[in-house]
């Protein structure tokens, strides 16, 4: 019973770094989505600014938001 007790509180902060290490690369991760959508944002900005017409910016923005952003309008919509 005895080395069993102290096993666990020799390997608790192993698993806190562990934790720790999970939560850093959930948070690498998070941002790099977030620049991907504010990179796609800018460039149906860009698009818009061109006169191309919104419905052939909003397809290019669907296209490069694929898998990031929640919806179709890549995690952000507004009033037109």
């Amino acid at each position: 019973m005895m080395k069993l007790w102290m096993a666990a509180v020799l390997l608790a902060p192993l698993a806190l770094l562990a934790a720790e290490k999970h939560d850093a690369e959930a948070v690498k991760k998070d941002v790099q989505r977030h620049r991907a959508m504010a990179a796609a944002h800018e460039q149906m900005a860009k698009c818009l600014e061109s006169n191309k017409g919104h419905d052939t910016c909003q397809r290019q923005l669907q296209d490069a938001c694929k898998g990031l952003g929640i919806g179709k309008y890549c995690g952000m919509k507004h009033e037109h």
